[in-house]
This record gives structure tokens, C-alpha cells and sequence, in this order.
């Protein structure tokens, strides 16, 4: 099985926006489970550093919502919420994003794709924020580290559901 951990990449498309892109060894349809299904999404999204996702909650349906709780080893707590604009299963999600406690100003909507190519998928995920300054202020932090780490263990999960046969849940 290929691995393709290097290939992840943050640019900056536009004065608003970050798109950060990394190709996995599994179908695209696996990709987007990974992405929607509340059972794989506890496995990988954001679970690094003493971090667990504790809730998980996802209406997959335009206009339905989305919440996630991430809690630490030492009880504390970040959480999320968006609305999903666009889904066309298995190769585009747009959602809207915004913390409960916002590090950033406004909120952002991510346009996510999903490509495939001899059994990989590129996926790639653009974030547009309400002006430059806040682009910039999200490019300071460490945002590229957390999504990289994410991103590191959404491939081990794919590749633990792909030798269990597939089968996502």
C-alpha cells in the first residue's frame, strides 16, 4: 500500500483563503465516510496531544448541521459547530464553520473536494475566512500542524478499514 504523508500542502489561493490538500491510499468513497461518518470521524479528527473528539454530531443533509466537542486529557474543552450549504456524495462538501470560543474573528466555510485517481484520493479542503487579517492571523497559528497530524491518522484509519475489507462502520 502506498503512503502518501508528504503530500501534504498548504498554499494560499487567494487573499481569504487556505487550502490545504493530502492524498490518501483509498477510494474516495472511504474518504468521505471518514469525513461524515460520526464513528470513523472519532477515530482521526483531532485526536493527537491528549485530545479526544467527545461529541460527534452530523445532519448530513443540505442545511442540516454539524457540532463537535473536542476535550483533553485534563477535562478542557473546545467545541464547533457549521451548517452544511452544498453535499454531493462522494466528492464535495461545503459546510460552514465556527467555534464556540472563536480564535479568529467571524466564522469560515470550507469547500471540501474529493478526487481519485488509481485508487488515491487527493482530497482538498478550502478554507475561505471574512478578510485577509484573518487568513493571516490562522496562517500564525499552529492550524498546519493539528491538520497535518489529523490528516496522518485519517490515513491509518483508512488503511485499518481497508484491511478489515472495506466496510466503514
Amino acid at each position: 500500500m502506498m503512503v502518501y504523508n508528504d503530500s501534504f500542502k498548504v498554499t494560499t489561493p487567494s487573499d481569504r483563503e487556505i487550502a490545504v490538500t493530502r492524498k490518501f491510499a483509498a477510494p474516495r468513497h472511504l474518504v468521505f465516510e471518514a469525513l461524515t461518518t460520526p464513528a470513523l470521524l472519532k477515530r482521526w479528527l483531532g485526536v493527537h496531544n491528549n485530545w479526544s473528539l467527545a461529541v460527534c454530531e452530523i445532519d448530513l443533509k443540505v442545511g442540516g448541521t454539524f457540532r463537535y466537542v473536542w476535550r483533553n486529557a485534563n477535562g478542557a474543552e473546545m467545541g464547533m459547530r457549521g451548517t452544511f450549504r452544498e453535499i454531493v456524495k462522494p466528492e464535495r462538501i461545503v459546510n460552514t464553520e465556527k467555534f464556540d470560543d472563536p480564535w479568529y474573528e467571524g466564522d469560515a466555510t470550507n469547500t471540501t473536494t474529493l478526487d481519485e485517481a488509481q485508487g488515491a484520493t487527493t482530497l482538498t479542503m478550502t478554507i475561505l475566512y471574512g478578510s485577509k487579517d484573518v487568513r493571516d492571523g490562522v496562517l500564525q497559528s499552529p492550524m498546519d500542524q493539528g491538520m497535518k497530524l489529523g490528516f496522518d491518522v485519517l490515513a491509518d484509519v483508512l488503511a485499518s478499514v481497508l484491511a478489515q475489507g472495506g466496510a466503514a462502520r
